[in-house]
């Protein structure tokens, strides 16, 4: 692929953060985009808006450049790095777009970039549509001027940036906006010369996660300014027709979903640990890894070789470990913590086990079929059905214990059957690749700078 796929644009992707080891398949998916981006000949920005200190932004962007999960430290940009003019003051763009006006005496306010901003501390979850002040300083520390609110301040900064890379390329803004909150604030960005690409990571639904299941809070103004967006890039089709389904057809949705690089070489399923068992994620209630856990118990009553191993970090750890010494499983389950290789513990296992409530695709479960590591997954909201429709795994009915049960040791059991689901495992990945999300991504871009702005 080259970079003629993609039409003659700056491509900037806004995230609210992008920190190590937090936020799971958020951080990885975003991150990967942008690689995947870079190695097909376009080479987006990426962006954020936490309030971090520069010197922990390099530490991260430094990380992620040490991983291989982005080309260059350049590459990235943060709001409140850029706040912080040559003074040490708030920068001139920021003075710029300020208007008179003092912090709200109902608000207590903390001080970032060095002091050049003052941030008012909104604890609720709409703080981002507060319209409280936003403080700018000179090097003094004397305020000059404030913005009014945190959308207004992440348009500012949007603006400067495009005046700059327009001063070097007039050409047109695609914005690659990965966080809901954030869409919100910017749909309303008035540039004929800006299109809005806005993708999905995660379910609307709120328990028990059926499609006329209640929306969750943070998506129920989402889908009011949704047909603004340019474009909106779902993960799988299950939930793009669950939401046409309930909202109408709109002519921006597209299923795009999220990419995961293939090994140059699979490792063979008779060169596997016949009876290792992996799961890969956060150590969190919505993966009902306790449940996990109890059936597992049961597999290894039936397949005393069995082991299951536990890769993640999370607030569910300490439960998790009493669980597995309370069942007597300490020699079948261990719980080895964060990996930055998954891909060598998907290369050992004999399957890969997924029994999340919910998920938006589920990454893990994709590198597992990249890898030919067959699944065994209950049939949620969203993704197995959609990653497994053309096999590689086998898919019970969501909570159904003897159904998962049976599955596990039915693959732990059969080598012809671990063979055959390794290669079908690779063969459904293929619809999971790099190039083919570059073209659904690069033919996104085009559909909506051939036509004007939705907003």
């Amino acid at each position: 692929m080259t970079s003629a796929d993609f039409p003659d644009a700056w491509y900037l992707i806004l995230s609210s953060r992008l920190i190590p080891d937090l936020d799971g398949g958020y951080t990885i998916s975003t991150l990967a985009r942008a690689r995947q981006m870079a190695d097909a000949g376009t080479q987006p920005l990426l962006l954020t808006v936490d309030p971090g200190t520069p010197e922990a932004h390099a530490q991260h962007r430094a990380t992620f450049v040490e991983r291989g999960a982005a080309v260059a430290s350049e590459v990235f940009r943060n709001l409140f790095d850029d706040a912080v003019g040559a003074d040490g003051g708030a920068a001139e763009w920021l003075r710029a777009a300020a208007t008179p006006g003092e912090a709200d005496s109902a608000w207590e306010y903390r001080d970032v970039a060095g002091g050049a901003v003052s941030l008012p501390n909104v604890i609720d979850p709409d703080w981002h549509r507060t319209t409280a002040p936003i403080v700018i300083r000179d090097a003094t520390g004397a305020p000059v001027g404030g913005i009014p609110g945190f959308g207004a301040l992440y348009r500012a900064w949007l603006t400067h940036l495009g005046a700059q890379l327009r001063e070097e390329n007039p050409r047109p803004l695609v914005v690659i906006c990965e966080s809901r909150q954030l869409g919100e604030l910017i749909v309303g960005w008035g540039d004929d010369d800006v299109r809005i690409i806005h993708t999905i990571h995660t379910i609307h639904l709120e328990a028990p996660y059926r499609a006329d299941s209640d929306l969750n809070a943070l998506w129920t103004r989402w889908f009011e300014i949704s047909p603004r967006f340019d474009a909106v890039l779902w993960p799988t089709v299950h939930q793009r027709d669950d939401v046409r389904e309930r909202f109408g057809d709109a002519a921006n949705d597209l299923v795009a979903p999220h990419a995961v690089r293939a090994p140059a070489e699979v490792v063979a399923a008779a060169d596997r640990d016949a009876g290792r068992v992996v799961v890969l994620g956060r150590l969190a209630p919505g993966k009902r890894l306790p449940a996990a856990v109890r059936a597992f118990a049961r597999v290894v009553a039936e397949v005393p070789a069995a082991r299951l191993e536990l890769w993640g970090a999370g607030a569910q750890r300490a439960e998790l470990e009493s669980l597995v010494a309370e069942l007597g499983l300490t020699d079948a389950v261990s719980l080895p913590g964060l990996t930055n290789d998954p891909g060598a513990v998907l290369d050992r296992a004999a399957v890969y086990l997924t029994t999340s409530a919910f998920e938006g695709q589920g990454l893990a479960l994709a590198e597992a079929l990249a890898h030919g590591t067959p699944a065994v997954a209950y049939d949620i909201r969203y993704g197995p059905r959609d990653m497994l429709a053309a096999g590689g795994g086998i898919l019970v009915p969501d909570g159904d214990q003897d159904a998962l049960v049976a599955a596990l040791v039915r693959v732990l059991t059969d080598a012809d059957v671990r063979e055959r689901l390794s290669t079908e495992a690779v063969a459904a990945a293929a619809a999971l690749s790099p190039a083919r999300a570059m073209r659904t991504l690069a033919a996104a871009c085009g559909e909506a700078l051939s036509h004007p702005r939705r907003r």
